[in-house]
């Protein structure tokens, strides 16, 4: 099997935006899910965009911004799983996840710097 980032990444900001719709619509909530859309959503493109780099360091300034993103990702999950007691699971699933590609930008930030 391939391994293909732009695709896992692509695949967390679909099971996110999944996630996100099965949260009840209340004033704690939406300004969560819109912060978690954008921080999740965002690891993928900024990984497209560090494909299709004009430099090695518009490369490393891009996955760095992937590294960034997914480590937000993982505070907002921490959040929505305090806000949603019952969605404590999924949340921990995301949240792993996103602790995972959290570390695979930072290798690749470290590699790439050398």
């Amino acid at each position: 099997m391939d391994y293909d980032l732009e695709e896992r990444t692509a695949k967390f900001s679909e099971a996110v935006i999944d996630f996100v719709r099965t949260l009840k619509q209340n004033s704690v909530n939406l300004p969560l899910i819109s912060q978690v859309i954008k921080s999740a959503t965002s690891i993928g493109a900024n990984y497209c965009e560090a494909n299709n780099a004009s430099s090695k360091s518009d490369f490393r300034n891009k996955i760095f911004i992937c590294k960034k993103e997914a480590s937000e990702t993982k505070y907002w999950f921490r959040i929505i799983a305090r806000a949603n007691e019952d969605k404590k699971d999924i949340c921990k699933i995301l949240w792993k996840e996103a602790s995972e590609l959290t570390m695979i930008f930072s290798k690749i930030t470290t590699s790439s710097a050398k």
